[in-house]
């Protein structure tokens, strides 16, 4: 590939424009505001198809032209001077959690477009196009699972399962994804899995290590793994004034015990694994009956594949160890291994933070994020910013402008120095 990287890297870090970048989060945070700080966007919503069509505005502004998938992720594309290589491209996600905050996935949306603008303003020939990705529904807030449409795009998941899935109210992504199309038509169509030279994601850090540590770039090593259980225990219903304590099959106690001996499995002095029950249900939810069921899930992670598999494997023994009685299913409902990046990438970044004199440190990512799936097809790295207190999927979630813009020109020099290889 033709091109001078050191000289495009300055003019595209020179360019970026910090304002804009903060006041796009801003209008951007409007969209699906709550009023108490967050955003509710969740995917394939009016407030989601809202948030597109003005990133496509700002796109089409700029004559960049946009194509969508048939699982609604956006593309908008910098032409290169060679227009059959393969594009660099870097994303995220518009959609939120029900109570999210205002950086979660725009930061990287945002930035990614920064970066293609502040190239046209600094005059910048590529060797490769530059695309901003938009991956729906990241979140899986709404449709389950995560990273939805990044995993249809790499093959992780069918197109047809990803479609047929429903909402809490039946509502299936083919039709939310039919309205969402509708809302924001784009005419150009891309298949999926189209060659890529490189993807690189921009995000705030949700966790507090950048921050603590007084880091401004945080380069991405790797995610780490996870697991998902749905345990479901089933006793009996009984009176509560009436029936003995002995005699009973109470679904809410063996399942308090379960979690207890689940918190013991994984318990870790150094603080690596992670282990959350974060849906806790109970039936019938009457005081004066004994609950005869109870579901409840396991969110298990770990940067270690043997570690996350030997905990793992062990979740429904210890379940059923805990029964007192009552029947117990326990279901794995996802299964994500450790993914790994790009040492090119790392490397890339790493000299970005140092030419710009941003103090960095490697570090792995807790969450899952659509990187993941890229990295099975092309050279794939992150760049986390820090977030205050390190609080995320929370209204009260806060980035500082000075660290966004930081990120996003570390993401510039990323980008052209790949576009031009």
């Amino acid at each position: 590939m033709a091109g001078n990287p050191a000289v495009g890297r300055a003019a595209v870090s020179a360019a970026v424009n910090p304002d804009r970048l903060w006041q796009r989060h801003l209008a951007i945070a409007r969209i699906g505001a709550t009023g108490r700080g967050g955003v509710n966007r969740q995917a394939l919503t009016p407030g989601d198809a809202a948030a597109r069509r003005q990133v496509l505005a700002w796109a089409a502004a700029r004559g960049f032209a946009a194509s969508v998938d048939a699982i609604g992720d956006l593309f908008v594309r910098r032409p290169g001077t060679d227009p059959a290589a393969a594009p660099v491209v870097s994303g995220s996600h518009l959609d939120t959690q029900p109570t999210g905050g205002n950086f979660d996935g725009i930061f990287g949306v945002l930035a990614a477009l920064e970066v293609l603008e502040a190239a046209e303003e600094g005059h910048i020939a590529t060797a490769r196009p530059l695309e901003l990705v938009i991956w729906t529904n990241e979140e899986g807030a709404r449709f389950q699972p995560t990273t939805m449409g990044s995993a249809v795009f790499a093959g992780a998941l069918p197109l047809d399962t990803a479609l047929d899935t429903a909402d809490g109210q039946g509502v299936t992504v083919r039709a939310a994804l039919a309205e969402t199309l509708a809302a924001t038509p784009v005419a150009s169509r891309r298949p999926f899995g189209f060659p890529i030279a490189a993807y690189v994601e921009a995000h705030i850090e949700q966790g507090p290590i950048l921050e603590a540590t007084g880091m401004t770039i945080g380069v991405v090593t790797g995610i780490q793994g996870l697991r998902w259980f749905r345990v479901e225990v089933t006793g009996e219903e009984a009176h509560a004034g009436t029936m003995p304590l002995a005699r009973r099959r109470d679904a809410l106690v063996a399942a308090i015990e379960m979690v207890h001996g689940l918190r013991e499995l994984t318990a870790d002095p150094t603080d690596t694994v992670r282990f959350t029950v974060g849906r806790f249900e109970v039936q019938p939810n009457s005081p004066n009956t004994v609950p005869g069921r109870v579901l409840f899930t396991v969110d298990l992670r770990h940067p270690d594949r043997q570690v996350l598999a030997r905990l793992g494997d062990r979740v429904e023994a210890v379940c059923r160890a805990q029964a007192r009685g009552c029947a117990v299913e326990v279901v794995e409902t996802l299964s994500s291994p450790p993914t790994a990046f790009s040492g090119v990438v790392m490397d890339l970044i790493r000299a970005a933070a140092d030419r710009h004199a941003m103090p960095h440190a490697d570090i792995v990512s807790g969450a899952t994020h659509d990187a993941k799936h890229l990295a099975g097809l092309c050279p794939t790295g992150m760049i986390f910013v820090p977030c205050e207190r390190g609080v995320s999927h929370n209204e009260t979630e806060r980035a500082a402008p000075a660290d966004l813009a930081a990120g996003a020109r570390v993401l510039a020099d990323v980008l052209v120095e790949l576009a031009n290889r």
